[in-house]
Order: structure tokens, then C-alpha cells, then sequence
């Protein structure tokens, strides 16, 4: 049996003690919203911080409000179930709905949090076992290790990324704040990742993610499509969100393509935005288009399912969630 190595529990009713107690405790203090993806992490001994900070009685931390101008605000400690049956959320981002209904089962979207599965560990086959199997392989570089397991060459960590919200969030455009002891920060959604399996979130350890703001609904529509083994729970081995703007003369102004689970962040497919945009979305330029997402899908031998055929399927699954985005 997994268990819980030892740990002193603090619950702090404001954002900013939450920030005060990160900082005086500093690396071995981690913060748990739901405790889905931590908890697990810790049995395993991924992460063993010696103080555990809860976020659930921060009442700030539970906003969910439609602002004046139309953007929606969300708190990082509402519950992916309340967001799944949220009425605004399914007339207005139902892209983001799918996403969040797919992620895990009931029982982990009651715990889970949206904050916390925008902020979700990098995973990989050769990371996400217990310490003894491990450390009977020799520890990887993501943890006690200095050998990347699935590139042995490589100097980085290829463990992925695989959040199902965050390659709709970022192919949204939302806005990120973030919150420390000199007050808070808000940037985009896309600039909270990096591609770096250990390092692939660019806010600082005493940072709090406090909410995200997504945008007013408007010309735009997008979509979230998921490839995974098991329909029921299973992480995406591919999830691939897209946002399309359209101009009054129906033509698309500005496109976000994003492929999560083949990186260590969700990858743009730039060269799909760039052939969208300027033109109509006709079914010859979606094939085009989604063909030129093979070469950012750049799958490795790190999650479920073949190597090659995840690469070639992409391309697929980007052509669907095109068509999904149609007006």
C-alpha cells in the first residue's frame, strides 16, 4: 500500500497568509487545491514537501462571475464539477465544457479543481510509477535521477503535458493572475507554460494562481477534441484545442491551434494558424491546414498508445475540431 509520508497541514483563509506561509517555508511548502494530482504524487514520492498548504477555505478562490463587459471570471478552487454544470459555461464555452468533462471521473471532478488541472505535473511512463519501480530502473531526470528514459541523449525531460484544459484555455486566449506577496500579476494563458518537462510553468514556486478570465463570447467558436486508450478516465495522449475568429465577411481573422499531450506544453501549430487565417473555412483548406499540424506533433515514446500512430493521427483529430469550430 501507497502511503503519505509525513506532513504538517496549514489552512489559511486569505490568499495572501496563503502566499505569507509558501514563503516562510519556501521549498518544502507546496500548495493543494483538490489534492487529485498532489496527493498520488506524494504517495509515490514525486514530490515530498514537508508542509502542505489547502487552498479550500479561501473563499476569493471560489468566484465565479460574469463581468460587465461579458468575460467570465472563474476562481482556481471552483470544482470541475461545478463548471461542468455551469449554464453559462455550456451556452457560452462549450469547448471548455467537453474538456472538463473529460478529465478523469465524477468522483475526481467533485475534488478536482480548475486551477489545479491548469497547473497539472508533467506526466510520463517512465515518471508515473511507484519508488521502487524507479529505482529499480535507475531514477529519470524529472526526479532523483540525471537520464531522460525516453531520450537517454537528450539534456532536457520530455514528460507532457496532459491537462485537458489547458489547450483549450490557451487556444482561448484567457488570462491568467497570479498572486504574491507584492500583490498580483494577470498574463496570458500561454505564457504560464514552457517546453521543459521539469520547468514547464514559468510562475514563480511562491506564486498562487488565483483565477482565470476568459473572454467575452463574441465571432469566435472553438472546439476540444480528446484521444486517450480508455473513453472513461484515461489522460489524452492527444488533446488538441482550437479557437477561430471570424470577420463580418465570414473569413477568419485570427486562429489559436493547440496540441496538448504530445509536449511538455501544449504545442501551437503555427503553421495551421497561419494558412486559416485570411481565408474561408472550407473543407480544402481544413485538410491542408490540419495536415500542417504533423510536423509540431512531435510524439515520443513517453505516454500511452504507438509513437507513430499518435503522430499520424493528429492531423485527423486537428481536421475534426476545425470542423467543429465552423459558424
Amino acid at each position: 500500500m501507497l502511503r503519505l509520508p509525513t506532513f504538517s497541514y496549514h489552512t489559511p483563509r486569505t490568499a495572501g497568509d496563503a502566499v505569507r506561509i509558501k514563503k516562510e517555508h519556501g521549498r518544502d511548502a507546496m500548495y493543494v487545491a483538490g489534492g487529485t494530482d498532489l496527493y498520488p504524487n506524494m504517495k509515490r514520492r514525486h514530490q515530498t514537501p514537508a508542509q502542505v498548504i489547502s487552498l479550500r477555505d479561501v473563499p476569493e478562490l471560489h468566484c465565479l462571475e460574469v463581468l460587465g463587459d461579458g468575460r467570465l471570471q472563474i476562481g482556481a478552487m471552483v470544482t470541475l464539477t461545478t463548471l461542468e454544470h455551469y449554464p453559462h459555461l455550456q451556452a457560452h464555452y462549450p469547448a471548455l465544457q467537453r474538456a472538463i468533462r473529460e478529465i478523469s471521473t465524477p468522483l475526481l471532478r467533485n475534488m478536482g479543481t480548475i486551477g489545479g488541472n491548469l497547473l497539472l505535473d508533467t506526466r510520463c511512463t517512465y515518471y508515473d510509477q511507484s519508488y521502487e519501480w524507479r529505482e529499480s530502473i535507475d531514477f529519470c531526470m524529472k526526479k532523483d535521477g540525471a537520464i531522460c528514459w525516453v531520450a537517454p541523449g537528450s539534456p532536457r525531460c520530455w514528460a507532457v503535458q496532459s491537462s485537458d484544459t489547458v489547450p483549450v484555455v490557451c487556444a482561448l486566449a484567457a488570462e491568467i493572475e497570479l498572486a504574491d506577496e507584492n500583490g498580483t500579476r494577470t498574463i496570458a494563458a500561454d505564457d504560464l507554460y514552457q517546453d521543459d518537462g521539469i520547468q514547464y510553468l514559468t510562475k514563480r514556486p511562491e506564486e498562487l494562481l488565483t483565477r482565470i478570465t476568459l473572454p467575452a463570447p463574441g465571432a469566435w467558436r472553438a472546439s476540444y477534441l480528446k484521444l486517450r486508450r480508455r473513453d472513461t478516465y484515461d489522460f489524452p495522449v492527444l488533446g488538441v484545442g482550437a479557437c477561430l475568429w471570424y470577420g463580418d465577411d465570414g473569413k477568419v481573422e485570427k486562429a489559436n491551434v493547440r496540441l496538448g499531450g504530445a509536449g511538455s506544453y501544449a504545442i501551437p501549430a503555427t503553421a495551421t494558424e497561419q494558412m486559416l487565417v485570411g481565408n474561408e473555412l472550407t473543407d480544402e483548406l481544413i485538410a491542408d491546414a490540419a495536415n500542417a499540424a504533423l510536423k509540431p506533433a512531435r510524439t515520443m515514446d513517453n505516454t500511452d498508445l504507438d509513437v507513430y500512430w499518435r503522430r499520424k493521427v493528429a492531423p485527423i483529430y486537428v481536421a475534426r475540431a476545425l470542423r467543429a469550430c465552423r459558424r
